[in-house]
């Protein structure tokens, strides 16, 4: 057998980092050499020890999200691949990821093989790609989005209560629970958070809460 690909792990969930290796445990070839939390964290890590051939990067983390991580470590170590490993498949995610020189971009649902297949894939020069998001990803090709910069914040007016609705949801929150820590009716959260779909024009939680973070709402 030839040599084994050496793994790095960025991710702020110690659940997850431990469910990929998992996944990774059950071929010889995969040699996960450490794993961090965020992304500063892991180029002070490369400093003492750039002897990997693959990142699995999360996006959103503390102190230093994954695609300002992936633009930097590339610059310094061009060699390395990275593979973004997230829940997060929106457009906007995709193209930052991109530009900023990612490899590959899966998500964390996929199973062991298909993580192992695309390891592979990417070291060999290819780029791994949940179908999902290789089909966003042609779309992006072909109507290419516009950013907008920190002064073009979206035009969304969420109130007060929306807002405090949106933090608990952040956390995992069941709709009872919020119901219970906002003093509302749990028919009253549904609303708010119909409200907060219509206004963010999103379609699930997780894109909620996204948006909420990229605007610096919660």
């Amino acid at each position: 057998m030839g040599a084994k690909i050496r793994i790095a792990i960025a991710d702020d969930n110690a659940f997850l980092i431990k469910t990929v290796f998992e996944k990774l445990s059950f071929f010889e070839d995969m040699d996960p050499r450490f794993f961090v939390y965020d992304g500063k964290a892991l180029l002070e890590k490369m400093m003492e020890n750039n002897r990997v051939d693959v990142v699995l990067m999360d996006i959103e983390m503390p102190v230093m999200n994954g695609i300002e991580a992936t633009e930097i470590l590339k610059k310094k170590y061009p060699h390395v691949k990275v593979i973004m490993l997230t829940v997060f498949d929106n457009d906007e995610n995709i193209f930052r990821a991109i530009k900023a020189g990612a490899d590959g971009y899966l998500l964390k649902e996929i199973d062991a093989k298909e993580l192992h297949d695309g390891i592979l894939e990417t070291v060999n020069g290819g780029a791994a790609m949940t179908p999902s998001i290789a089909v966003k990803t042609l779309r992006l090709l072909r109507n290419p989005i516009e950013i907008k910069d920190a002064n073009e914040q979206e035009n969304v007016k969420l109130s007060e209560r929306e807002i405090e609705v949106l933090e608990q949801l952040s956390k995992g929150l069941s709709y009872t629970f919020i119901a219970e820590n906002l003093i509302l009716s749990p028919s009253t959260v549904r609303k708010h958070i119909e409200n907060i779909y219509r206004k963010l024009q999103v379609h699930s939680k997780i894109e909620a809460i996204q948006k909420a973070k990229d605007n610096n709402w919660i």
